[in-house]
């Protein structure tokens, strides 16, 4: 037993009750959390407080891939202005949520080395913290220079600011200033009581993870309403999850050619990706899938003859990505700068808490499929694809494998799906939920780990809604990877990570 020192749950289950939480004194919160946290095979999914009376209450919820099972630590702070000690110093992972904490409700942490602002919101506890006097990290001396590129970029893409200290051209240090994306998702979701709102809002957190985003929102719903979804609507959003996997990872192949100037893998795989969003588009009308995960059904149901479309493109696709792939990774001139570059270590993923391919690039096997599996992974075998040596190449090459394992996901679901009774109804906007009541909802997006947390009131209304984006794990990961690496090898490091800003920011 755990002496009532947490709550064990399952990814997907049912929610649990506020006040069945057991609250913690801060020391032996830390203590407990710490000591979770310092083992390879647990990691924190999200760490947050919000207001109880006039205090704050501290919600830990760590994922155990050993067991399967996520543990809910809790504390509760007065309204006082005492500092808590900082968990960041003995789990340096902890960084970033101590900081949103900070950065929201001014709770000090002492011993946090790197108590900065993350996304600027206006409700934070600190109005005189501003974009323009965010504090940089210096270095000084007479062979240093800073190099400064953003927050407006060339090209089509998302706004966010690198500060590198350089010696010549090589790289020290570079620290990423984000929260120009921010828009207060979070906030919406319990401003608004339309559960068709809450749904769109969802896609939109990150636009290239909208069935994902959507589909962990719909399994939080799903949750707090008490509602199991068939086994056929679970495999039609597996089989939408891969697709996007599929699609992004096609996409993603073809910019890292772009950053190396190889054209021809870059049209080859700009093509492929074009035909996997195309079969998305057909089956939902919408190329990102916005519109196919819906809580308690779906307006466009898995069809036979959207299935034989579904597998008749990822046969074409699977041999001509297959293809390009073999000519990429053998070609000396994208070997030369895939190879040893932008080398992150297992042990420096395992200190930022990265998740997802970020972490499964450095051999360490953190997919939720496997370790916390929902909807219906949870009848699937599913074999995490590791690469060792944590560089561009690995990356590169990861995407390459998940593709194929995918491929091959689909092509079981699909047949699970021939054999089902088809029960997917129309979906539910309205459904009720169970108040003074916590749920978590985790879902193995293309980047990684997603995870929304809700609690409702006594009321059965929203009270509190956190979003985490792997996102926001696997940006320390970027910096620590260009350390020591030519200012010129950034944007290949950067897009072999391809992370989210507004995924980050909300």
């Amino acid at each position: 037993m755990n002496g009532r020192r947490y709550l064990e749950i399952r990814n997907d289950s049912t929610p649990v009750d506020t006040t069945g939480i057991p609250v913690l004194d801060y020391s032996l919160f830390r203590e407990e959390v710490t000591a979770m946290l310092n083992r390879d095979d647990c990691h924190c999914l999200n760490y947050f407080c919000h207001p109880v009376g006039a205090g704050l209450r501290f919600i830990c919820c760590i994922a155990d891939d050993s067991s399967g099972l996520i543990r809910i630590f809790s504390h509760e702070k007065g309204d006082d202005d005492s500092a808590l000690q900082s968990l960041t110093p003995s789990c340096s992972a902890m960084h970033i949520f101590e900081r949103e904490i900070h950065e929201r409700h001014g709770v000090r942490f002492e011993g946090h080395p790197w108590l900065k602002p993350v996304r600027y919101p206006s409700y934070r506890a600190d109005k005189l913290s501003v974009m323009n006097n965010y504090p940089f990290y210096t270095m000084a001396g007479e062979a240093l220079h800073e190099v400064g590129v953003g927050p407006v970029h060339a090209g089509v893409i998302e706004p966010g600011h690198f500060r590198f200290t350089c010696n010549g051209e090589e790289v020290l240090h570079l620290e990423i200033q984000l929260g120009y994306q921010h828009r207060g998702v979070e906030s919406l979701f319990t401003e608004t009581g339309d559960g068709l709102r809450r749904v769109l809002l969802s896609e939109s957190i990150a636009g290239d993870t909208a069935v994902g985003h959507g589909l962990a929102h719909a399994q939080l719903v799903e949750s707090l309403a008490g509602f199991n979804p068939p086994g056929s609507l679970q495999v039609e959003r597996c089989i939408a999850l891969e697709l996007e996997r599929i699609a992004v990872h096609i996409g993603d192949t073809a910019a890292l050619c772009t950053d190396v100037a190889y054209q021809l893998g870059q049209v080859a795989c700009e093509a492929l990706r074009t035909m996997v969003i195309n079969t998305t588009q057909f089956w939902c009308g919408n190329r990102f899938g916005k519109g196919l995960i819906r809580p308690g059904g779906s307006n466009y149901p898995l069809t036979e003859e959207i299935t034989v479309e579904i597998l008749r493109v990822l046969e074409e696709v699977e041999r001509r990505f297959g293809n390009i792939v073999s000519c990429i990774y053998t070609l000396p001139s994208v070997l030369g700068r895939f190879e040893e570059t932008g080398t992150l270590t297992r042990q420096q993923a395992l200190a930022v808490g990265a998740v997802g391919m970020a972490a499964r690039t450095c051999g360490i096997p953190r997919d939720t499929r496997a370790t916390h599996p929902f909807q219906y992974y949870r009848q699937t075998v599913i074999n995490p694809v590791l690469q060792e040596r944590g560089d561009v190449m690995s990356r590169g090459m990861l995407r390459a494998m998940e593709v194929n394992e995918s491929v091959n996901i689909i092509r079981g679901l699909t047949g699970e799906w021939s054999k089902m009774k088809k029960e997917t109804e129309r979906p539910r906007y309205e459904l009720g939920f169970r108040p003074g009541s916590l749920a978590v909802s985790v879902v193995e997006g293309w980047r990684g780990e997603i995870c929304h947390v809700a609690v409702t009131g006594i009321n059965g209304r929203l009270v509190h809604y956190r979003i985490k984006d792997p996102s926001l794990h696997n940006w320390m990961a970027l910096a620590l990877a260009v350390r020591n690496q030519e200012i010129s090898d950034f944007p290949v490091c950067n897009k072999s990570f391809n992370l989210s800003y507004c995924g980050n920011d909300l």
